[in-house]
């Protein structure tokens, strides 16, 4: 491929893909300027390995697997190496919505995505790639590496998790209740 079409090609690629993959980073991290940093680094890693894939139409899988497998990596690095924080800060109460009858009328996209961080990552990423990212579940078992029988599950797992939150008053909820499916911090 001649360079001025190669270069094309790579603007013509972040330019569709830009968007969802973030959205996608955002939704792992939490935190936009971490999310912008897996962004970029998967068009980096494009820029230097794209050419080698074989099928072009698998580059939006390819993308987000990148930020998947980096958002993977940063995660088990903070936990070799966590940080300390130098003030305890108490961040403010959730929202959450203590009327099951009213939830539907009284969701917003905010609330959801807050109960959404408060997922463990293996339900957090395939629940964000199938509803914000309208990745089939092929896409999906591809981008995460794992079989489709078990997005399904992570999907429905996840699902039940967030009704459950969302559903629960706040003085009813207790760690046990809120993060049936989070990670236990090891001792």
């Amino acid at each position: 491929m001649p360079a001025s079409t190669a270069q094309e090609h790579f603007e013509q690629l972040v330019n569709q893909w830009y968007d969802p993959l973030f959205r996608f980073a955002l939704t792992l991290t939490r935190d936009p300027e971490e999310a912008r940093d897996l962004t970029q680094n998967a068009f980096l890693k494009w820029a230097q390995k794209g050419h080698r894939l074989r099928v072009a139409e698998k580059a939006k899988t390819w993308l987000f697997s990148v930020v998947h497998h980096a958002f993977i990596d940063q995660v088990r690095r903070q936990q070799r190496h966590p940080s300390v924080p130098v003030d305890d800060v108490e961040l403010p109460a959730t929202a959450r919505i203590s009327d099951a009858n009213n939830a539907e009328k009284a969701l917003d996209a905010d609330t959801v995505l807050d109960a959404m961080s408060q997922l463990d990552e293996r339900f957090r990423a395939p629940l964000a790639l199938f509803y914000l990212e309208g990745h089939s579940y092929q896409e999906i078992a591809e981008i995460l590496e794992v079989p489709i029988g078990t997005v399904m599950s992570r999907l429905r797992r996840a699902k039940d998790h967030l009704r459950v939150f969302l559903e629960t008053p706040p003085a009813a909820q207790t760690d046990t209740n809120i993060h049936p499916f989070r990670k236990e911090a090891s001792s």
